[in-house]
């Protein structure tokens, strides 16, 4: 059954879903994404993560859409969506970042992609290549 996303009235052609999102230290909160099949990784903003207790593991650059190169600290947590829930990777928001994103690295992780007609999630098809010996 394939995963829905629900447009919202907060932006014509917006795909958002909700989601719980879980730290190392246990504490859990409730996130509104903003569904990008732009963007790489998912993002949470600075208060969720620091709420969360979430760490710096590492940093990566990141073009923004005017050619803008920007660094961010990357973490991960736990997240829970209809979907199912798993471990993913996170942009670590800094203060003015406001919009939690989804996107396509743990979309791919739930095995999902965005129609873009519907704007709904749909199961991506999935290939495994197979060598004989």
């Amino acid at each position: 059954m394939p995963a829905q996303g629900h447009d919202d009235q907060r932006g014509a052609g917006l795909t958002y879903i909700d989601g719980v999102v879980t730290g190392p230290n246990g504490q859990k909160a409730s996130v509104h994404f903003l569904i990008d099949s732009g963007a790489n990784y998912s993002l949470l903003p600075h208060d969720v993560w620091t709420r969360l207790g979430l760490e710096p593991k590492r940093t990566r650059e990141f073009e923004l859409a005017d050619g803008t190169v920007i660094r961010r600290a990357i973490s991960e947590c736990q997240v829970e969506m209809p979907f199912g829930d798993g471990h993913t990777p996170v942009i670590l928001g800094e203060p003015g970042d406001v919009v939690a994103l989804l996107g396509v690295i743990t979309l791919e992780q739930f095995g999902l992609m965005l129609d873009p007609f519907s704007r709904s999630l749909k199961p991506m098809r999935l290939m495994l290549a197979r060598l004989s010996a």
